[in-house]
């Protein structure tokens, strides 16, 4: 079985590594060295959570339809195929943009909807994999592990990115994005090889349900305990992942930073969380799981004014403190906030609230980016001032955790559900990845 679980974390890997150039260094070229607009960027980095909602669908079909004796396998290589597709072509896209905005959107929409549609037919797939090979008992301790090496692979591929587009131009920026695309593909390759058996038995119709956006909605609304805490997690989520396509730029244009520079931000941010699990599982031991949450809260609260000073008094060493703070922050409060959510579970409906997490998580990307990146440009086309409008982004993401960390106080998990479930930490923090 360690076999198998090896090769669907480097289908995770492979995913991953094909997301990770383009939310962290064509982002930042794109707005800094292209000057295109961050909301038009934005509105293309969210493709993905645009049309998310159609895995109930991938994952319905392929429950109870086979493809040449495969139920995920045909799915998970389309789905790697347009990754790596979407990411070999994106540089040309942000190129394009630049010289002929028309045709560069154009484009952009065909490069990044196909990245997008890749991401949403492999994800669901080998998520199901995972979970069919892994059985119930075992399904966490396996995403654990795809989760795990999916975090230690973003550290290393964002290391190996920025050594290979220094210095930067753009042929090395293409060059380096085709290399990514085809180590992606090799690792897709090698995590597919005998991993599902073929089979032409009739399939089991009484597979695990497949909740639709609206179910998960109407459950979380018919509670309001849990409503409550629905709103809390998505303005949360939505402060943490709405800086994600800003952070980049704001370091170009703030510090002058290089690209290779910038796209190191990803490995720091990355460090920082996997040494906030360790923490998290000491903590656990010692503190009530609602205040791990608040002191998640806090520190992401803590990073976001220091990245804001930082851009202030001009300030490099406060920025990587406010990034330290924030991936602290982050590892702790995701961590601790699944916890809450679980507690909130009651029997049988464990799929159905870690799939309002994933609407969650959609949701906050798609609203936190598309607000960013509008507030950036509104603010930059009023004042003429660069850093001015990412500043007044991270202000905007502090007080919205300081908002956040106000409704935790209302949030009493013990009129939802007396019993809490007992899951390790990693594997905690893997469902939250896996969602």
């Amino acid at each position: 079985m360690l076999r198998k679980q090896i090769q669907l974390g480097l289908l995770h890997v492979a995913v991953t590594i094909t997301l990770l150039p383009i939310n962290s260094t064509l982002n930042r070229v794109m707005i800094k060295e292209l000057a295109i607009s961050a909301t038009l960027v934005a509105v293309l980095a969210s493709l993905p959570y645009l049309i998310s909602p159609i895995q109930v669908s991938i994952g319905a079909y392929a429950d109870r339809k086979r493809i040449f004796g495969f139920r995920r396998t045909p799915f998970i290589m389309l789905g790697l195929v347009l990754c790596v597709v979407g990411v070999v072509l994106s540089p040309a896209t942000a190129f394009a943009m630049a010289d002929h905005l028309g045709k560069g959107i154009l484009m952009g929409f065909i490069s990044f909807g196909a990245w997008g549609m890749g991401y949403n037919l492999a994800a669901v797939s080998y998520l199901s994999l995972a979970s069919e090979l892994s059985g119930e008992k075992g399904r966490g301790k396996t995403i654990a592990i795809m989760w795990f090496m999916m975090i230690v692979s973003m550290i290393i591929t964002s290391i190996l990115i920025s050594k290979m587009v220094d210095p930067y131009s753009p042929l090395a920026l293409v060059r380096t994005f085709r290399w990514v695309g085809g180590a992606a593909l090799l690792l897709g390759l090698l995590g597919l090889i005998r991993l599902e058996n073929r089979s032409t038995a009739p399939i089991d119709e009484s597979a695990e349900e497949r909740y639709s956006w609206r179910i998960m909605a109407r459950a979380m609304f018919n509670n309001p305990q849990a409503s409550r805490f629905f709103g809390y997690l998505i303005l949360l989520l939505t402060a943490i992942l709405g800086q994600d396509i800003l952070l980049e730029p704001f370091a170009g244009e703030a510090f002058g930073m290089s690209v290779t520079e910038t796209t190191r931000i990803t490995a720091i941010w990355g460090v920082f969380v996997l040494a906030a699990l360790l923490l998290t599982a000491w903590l656990e031991a010692r503190i009530p799981k609602k205040a791990a949450a608040a002191m998640g809260g806090w520190l992401i609260l803590t990073g976001f004014l220091f990245i804001t000073v930082s851009g202030i008094f001009l300030q490099s060493q406060v920025f990587y403190l406010g990034l330290a703070l924030l991936g602290l922050g982050t590892g702790i409060s995701t961590v601790a906030n699944l916890s809450l959510m679980l507690d909130m579970t009651v029997e049988g409906q464990v799929g159905l609230f870690i799939g309002a997490w994933g609407m969650a998580n959609a949701i906050s990307r798609l609203v936190g980016s598309m607000v960013g990146g509008a507030v950036r440009d509104v603010t930059r086309f009023a004042t003429q001032q660069p850093v001015l409008g990412y500043l007044l982004v991270f202000g905007m993401m502090a007080l919205m955790v300081l908002i956040t960390l106000v409704m935790l106080t209302r949030i009493d998990v013990n009129d939802f559900q007396e019993r809490a479930q007992n899951i390790p930490v990693i594997e905690r923090a893997a469902l939250a990845g896996d969602a």
